[in-house]
């Protein structure tokens, strides 16, 4: 692609970006609240990005084969918003601009995505964005590889970013662009807004790294020293950048914070607090900006819609996928299914066959190896599966029978080496997830977690699929000691709003899970998997189908029950055996196993109370981690057999013995719970 010619009779480049910033410093203005200096700075190479190169068509945001364009500093959000409307999104009208930053309107403080909306990905969260770009750009070339044929290149597109200096000094994007310079992105082009500038003031005395050579190290291509302000160089700077196919693109742009403003431009006095009445009217002296505030003039309007030439765009697309359509009916029918994040047709029978097979074989087995075995069951079915782990396939065991890892030079698989990049391995996955066509999952010790926490936060604030494979999920995994024993992970993972959490007790709750997961399209799911090995718990039909409602009755005595034991993962095997040595003292335990509170919670009431009669007060709930909780369903007459403390090292059986996870340490607690 080249610069699109000048118009004789056409508004000034310099006109056209101009209507960015007037909006921008107008609406953070109306709010009282926002950062105006980055809008301003960025709008000359918004411009010549929106209107020359970038591929989207506004009355289609969801159109498959679009450019992603991810503003990674979403502090700047005004820039975005500024765009959307400028160039005909519907959707971002003019009153959703002059209610910047208020309740119910679209134009939130930083850009929220909305699915088949026009904005990507939610970002705010420095670094994140540029990492889901990171994702994006994957799954754009992995599907090339999957479904392009000669002559009908269906996927074909770029991802662009925006990112300034806080994106570059959060960790999470040495980690994400690492890893996209190893695996060749070439079709990543990312702009730097190369201010000098954070919120702190000049970043000279905490920010002093080479950049352009950073990105040279990671196999990038770097054009430096680019004129932020001149819509030719910048222009010339994007041609060049999509001229490599093998390399993604860090353009550095030398930019101006709060461009046009004549007493603040270049301070961190325009970052993040609105440029107040007096400025502004500098600032429209200053830029030649006669119009009133959120007030457009008709020519600029028109020569920023690009209604015309998005629809031509999307149109060209249609009649190839036609074509490709005609040669390839059912590569083209399963990209499609893809893309419309659809389950296949038969994915029902397919899945409760493969769940009655793992029942059937009844074997004992830590989880993570009954998580593999899901995988195996399941994946043939779901071409879309695409995963990996943190450089801990082995432990993990994320890496199943069909998977094929992809590389720089051959992205037609679907398994990846993340390497110990926690955050970004999560991040990356949300970015597969937004840009579409696959079902993305990954691996690493629960007590990791942590490390990609915000990753996982935004996964659920977004409502998108993420499968997070955690294994070595407690105490149980002995020796590694208390750093790497999580005692409180799952519990944190617990209260996270719309984070689904399965902590299974064998290989048919591993695989119910596991199948939760995969039709659970509007938020992440955590799989909290042991290390050491479980037995499997005999059940019926009636029961299988109810491991799906997060809680159910495993084991029951022919009496009304006495007291009811709940237990999750590997401490549902010694709740049962505690069962069977009260039964032994004329005792009936009722056994609970509750792989997922959240699936439970969400049960009826009907449901619950048949599971959890409120006249059985005597309540123990045994978990292998915080008690915290637990008391909600055991009362305030129930019991907790937890571990509010640390662990250590020491073999497995020695740590449960130690701090009272056996079924005679139960047995004493649920007598005294009765008394």
């Amino acid at each position: 692609m080249s610069q699109k010619p000048s118009v004789a009779g056409q508004p000034a480049r310099r006109d056209l970006a101009n209507a960015i910033r007037a909006l921008s410093m107008d609406a953070v203005q109306a709010a009282n609240s926002g950062h105006p200096g980055a809008p301003m700075g960025m709008a000359d190479i918004a411009e010549v990005l929106w209107n020359d190169y970038l591929r989207h068509n506004p009355a289609n945001p969801a159109w498959a084969n679009r450019d992603r364009f991810v503003l990674s500093n979403g502090h700047g959000s005004m820039l975005l918003y500024s765009l959307l409307h400028l160039t005909g999104y519907e959707e971002f009208s003019l009153d959703q601009l002059q209610n910047f930053r208020q309740f119910g309107y679209k134009t939130a403080g930083h850009p929220e995505f909305e699915p088949g909306g026009p904005i990507e990905t939610t970002t705010g969260p420095l670094g994140q964005g540029v990492t889901n770009a990171v994702g994006m750009a994957m799954a754009e070339k992995m599907l090339a590889a999957e479904f392009n044929r000669p002559g009908h290149d269906v996927v074909d597109h770029r991802t662009w970013v925006f990112l300034g200096d806080g994106c570059l000094m959060e960790g999470i994007s040495h980690e994400a662009c690492s890893l996209a310079g190893t695996l060749k992105l070439g079709k990543l082009i990312c702009l730097y807004d190369d201010n000098n500038i954070s919120i702190d003031g000049e970043v000279d005395a905490w920010f002093t790294d080479d950049t352009p050579q950073r990105f040279a190290a990671y196999g990038w291509q770097v054009i430096p020293n680019v004129d932020g302000h001149d819509s030719a160089a910048i222009a010339a700077a994007i041609d060049e950048a999509t001229t490599d196919v093998d390399r993604p693109t860090l353009i550095c742009c030398k930019t101006v914070i709060g461009f046009g403003s004549p007493n603040k431009q270049g301070t961190a006095s325009t970052h993040g607090a609105p440029l107040g009445d007096e400025e502004i009217a500098a600032t429209r002296k200053e830029l030649g900006w006669e119009s009133a505030p959120f007030e457009i003039p008709a020519d600029i309007a028109a020569a920023w819609d690009g209604s015309a030439r998005g629809a031509a765009d999307e149109n060209a697309w249609n009649e190839m996928f036609a074509g490709y359509n005609s040669a390839h009916p059912e590569v083209a029918a399963e990209f499609a299914r893809r893309m419309a994040g659809q389950l296949p047709a038969d994915w029902d029978t397919f899945a409760q066959k493969a769940i009655a097979d793992i029942d059937a074989a009844g074997e004992t087995v830590a989880t993570r190896k009954a998580s593999l075995i899901a995988l195996n069951a399941f994946a043939p079915a779901l071409p879309e599966m695409a995963g990996g782990s943190a450089d801990l396939t082995g432990s993990n065991l994320t890496k199943h029978n069909g998977s094929v890892p992809i590389s720089g030079d051959d992205a037609s698989g679907n398994y990846v080496w993340f390497g110990v990049r926690e955050f970004g391995m999560t991040a990356i996955c949300n970015g597969l997830r937004l840009h579409g066509g696959f079902l993305p999952y990954s691996g690493t010790f629960l007590t990791f977690s942590d490390y990609s926490r915000n990753a996982l936060r935004m996964a659920a604030l977004m409502e998108i699929q993420n499968v997070l494979v955690y294994t070595h999920d407690s105490i149980g995994l002995g020796e590694d000691g208390p750093t790497h024993q999580p005692v409180e992970h799952t519990a944190s993972l617990r209260l996270m709003p719309n984070m689904s959490v399965w902590r299974p007790c064998d290989a048919v709750e591993t695989a119910v899970a596991w199948r939760c997961a995969i039709e659970r399209q509007h938020g992440p799911t955590s799989l909290v998997l042991t290390r050491q090995g479980l037995p499997h718990q005999v059940r019926d039909a009636e029961q299988i189908s109810a491991i799906a409602r997060g809680g159910y009755v495993l084991k029951d005595s022919d009496n009304a029950p006495d007291l009811i034991l709940i237990a999750t993962g590997s401490e549902v095997a010694i709740a049962v055996a505690a069962a069977d040595a009260l039964a032994a003292d004329s005792i009936s335990a009722r056994v609970v196993s509750m792989p997922s509170t959240d699936a439970f919670d969400a049960q009826d009431a009907d449901y619950r109370e048949s599971v959890l009669p409120t006249a059985v007060t005597a309540r123990i709930a045994i978990e292998a981690g915080v008690t915290e909780g637990w008391w909600r369903y055991v009362g305030t007459q129930g019991r907790v057999v937890g571990l509010d403390r640390f662990g250590a090292s020491a073999p497995a059986n020695e740590l449960f013995e130690h701090f009272g996870f056996t079924a005679e340490n139960v047995v004493a607690v649920a007598k005294d719970a009765l008394n």
